[in-house]
C-alpha cells in the first residue's frame, strides 16, 4: 500500500484554494453594479426614468449595506483614506456646494446624487477587489452587454422585422417617428448604423472599444479560457465597426499607438533609451496632431461626418461658451448630464428635435457648470490618473533589491482607459459622468492604493483564495 515516506521529496498535495460562496456573490454583485453603469442607457429604456433612478438608489443602499461593516472590521484590509484621489474628491464636493449659487438647483442636486453614487461604488470595488478581479469583473459587464446587445438586434431583425422605442413598445404602423427617438432601429442585417441594448451607436462603440482592451489584456495575462476571450474580442470588434462611431476610431487609433509606445518603453534597458523614445514620439506627436488638424475635414468627411464635427461646433459650442461667460469662475451650477425638463435646459439646445443633455464636450461641460476652478479640478483628477497610470505601465513591478520581475498586461490597462476617456471627450461629456467618472475615481484610487499586480498585492489580499491579512 502506497504510504508517504518520512522523508519525502516534496510537499504532500493540497486541494488549490478557493473562493468563499461569500466573496463569489461580492464579486456577482460588483458585476450588475459594472452593467447597470455602463449599460445605464438600457436601464434607461426598459424601465424608464424613475426606474433607472431608483435601480442606481437600490445599489447605493446595498453597497452601503455591505461596505460600512466590511470598512469598520478592517475587511479585507484597511480602507486608504489616505489614497484617495483627492482632485476628484474635490471636485465632487465642489459640485455639491455648487447648489448655492447654481442656476437650476434641482438639477444640480438630481445630477450630484448620481455623481456621489458612482463614486461611492467606484470606491467600494477599489476596496473590495484585486486588480486581478477588477479587470475580470468589467470583462465579465462587458460580456453581458455584448451578448444582450446581439440577441436584442437578432430579435429585432429577424422576429420584429422593423425598429422599437423604448420599453419594447413597437412604431405605430404609418406613423412617422424621428429616428433619434428609436431604442433599436433593426439595422443589423441591411448593413446601417446598429444601436445594440444601449440604444446609441456612439456609446456601444465606446464600450465596445473598452471591452476589446479589456478581452486583449485578459487574454494577454494568460487567462483561463482564451479561445472564449478571443470570440468575444471578435464579437466587440464586429460592434466597434457595425456602430460607425468616429470618435470611437479616433479613441482606438490613440489606444493603439499608446499601447505600441508602451510596450517599446518596456523593452528599453536604460534611462537614455526611454528619453530618446519620448522626444521621437512626442515629436511624431506633434507632427500627427498637426496633420490632423490640418486635414480635419477630408478625413471627417470619410468617417462620414461634417467639419463642424455634424453640428457641435455651430449649435452646441457656441451656446455653451455664451453660458459659461456670465459666470466664468466658478460656473452657472453643477449638472452632468443636463436635466431636458428642467426649464433652463428644455429646448434650449435641440438636436433632432431632441433637447441637447451635454455639451459633447468634457471641457466645456465643466466650464460652464463649475468655472475655471472646475476645470482645473477636472484637469488635476485626469492628468494625476495618466502619469499615474503610465509609469504604473512602462515601470517594473518593484518593492525590493529585485528588479528583473516580468510585466504584468493588467498594468497597461488603467493608461489605455484613461487615453480613450481624454480623447472621447473632445467630443463627448460621458468621461465626466455615470461609467467614464466610475473609471476615473476607480482607477486613480487603485493606483494609488495598491501601485502593484499580483504577487505585489500580497500584503494586503491574497490573489487566489481571496482570504484577507489585515494589514498592521
Amino acid at each position: 500500500m502506497a504510504q508517504y515516506t518520512k522523508h519525502p521529496a516534496a510537499a504532500p498535495p493540497q486541494a488549490p484554494e478557493r473562493e468563499s460562496t461569500g466573496h463569489l456573490l461580492l464579486r456577482g454583485y460588483i458585476i450588475l453594479v459594472l452593467f447597470a453603469v455602463f449599460a445605464h442607457a438600457a436601464v434607461y429604456n426598459l424601465v424608464g426614468g424613475y426606474g433607472a433612478a431608483a435601480v442606481l438608489a437600490g445599489f447605493l443602499i446595498a453597497t452601503l449595506a455591505i461596505g460600512i461593516p466590511m470598512v469598520a472590521r478592517r475587511r479585507p484590509q484597511r480602507f486608504a483614506w489616505r489614497r484617495l484621489p483627492w482632485a476628484a474628491t474635490a471636485y465632487t464636493a465642489l459640485a455639491l456646494i455648487s447648489v448655492a449659487w447654481s442656476q437650476w438647483r434641482e438639477s444640480t442636486l438630481l445630477t450630484w446624487a448620481l455623481l456621489a453614487t458612482v463614486t461611492v461604488n467606484a470606491l467600494f470595488i477599489v476596496h473590495v477587489l484585486s486588480w486581478n478581479e477588477i479587470v475580470r469583473a468589467l470583462a465579465s459587464a462587458f460580456k453581458w452587454i455584448l451578448g444582450l446587445s446581439l440577441a436584442l438586434e437578432l430579435w429585432v431583425a429577424l422576429i420584429v422585422h422593423g425598429p422599437i422605442l423604448p420599453n419594447f413598445f413597437v412604431r405605430p404602423e404609418g406613423e412617422k417617428i424621428n429616428a433619434h427617438w428609436y431604442w433599436v432601429r433593426g439595422n443589423l442585417l441591411d448593413g446601417d448604423r446598429i444601436q445594440g441594448i444601449v440604444g446609441n451607436s456612439n456609446l456601444l462603440a465606446i464600450i465596445s472599444l473598452f471591452a476589446i482592451i479589456a478581452f486583449g489584456v485578459r487574454f494577454a495575462a494568460r487567462a483561463r479560457w482564451r479561445t472564449t476571450l478571443a470570440l468575444w474580442m471578435l464579437l466587440a470588434a464586429y460592434f466597434l465597426l457595425r456602430a460607425g462611431s468616429a470618435t470611437a476610431y479616433a479613441c482606438a487609433a490613440a489606444a493603439g499607438v499608446v499601447l505600441v509606445v508602451a510596450l517599446l518603453m518596456r523593452r528599453q534597458r536604460t534611462p537614455g533609451g526611454r528619453t530618446r523614445l519620448y522626444m521621437i514620439f512626442f515629436g511624431g506627436g506633434a507632427v500627427l496632431v498637426a496633420a490632423a488638424w490640418a486635414l480635419r475635414e477630408p478625413l471627417l468627411s470619410l468617417l462620414g461626418r461634417s467639419g463642424d464635427l455634424t453640428g457641435r461646433s455651430d449649435r452646441i459650442w457656441t451656446k455653451v461658451l455664451e453660458r459659461a461667460a456670465e459666470h466664468p469662475v466658478f460656473g452657472n451650477g453643477f449638472s452632468s448630464p443636463w436635466v431636458p425638463y428642467d426649464p433652463a435646459f428644455d429646448g434650449w439646445i435641440v438636436d433632432h428635435g431632441i433637447t441637447v443633455f451635454h455639451a459633447h464636450n468634457m471641457w466645456l461641460d465643466v466650464l460652464m457648470q463649475l468655472g475655471v476652478v472646475g476645470v482645473v479640478l477636472m484637469a488635476l483628477a485626469y492628468l494625476s490618473l495618466l502619469w499615474r497610470s503610465w509609469f504604473f505601465a512602462v515601470d517594473r513591478p518593484r518593492w525590493d533589491l529585485t528588479s528583473d520581475r516580468p510585466y504584468s498586461p493588467i498594468t497597461l490597462l488603467p493608461s489605455l482607459f484613461t487615453v480613450v476617456l481624454l480623447v472621447q471627450g473632445l467630443t463627448e461629456s460621458t468621461p465626466i459622468m455615470l461609467w467614464g467618472w466610475m473609471l476615473l475615481v476607480m482607477l486613480s484610487f487603485k493606483i494609488k492604493s495598491i501601485p502593484l499586480i499580483g504577487v505585489g498585492e500580497r500584503d494586503r489580499v491574497i490573489e487566489h483564495g481571496e482570504r484577507a491579512r489585515r494589514v498592521p
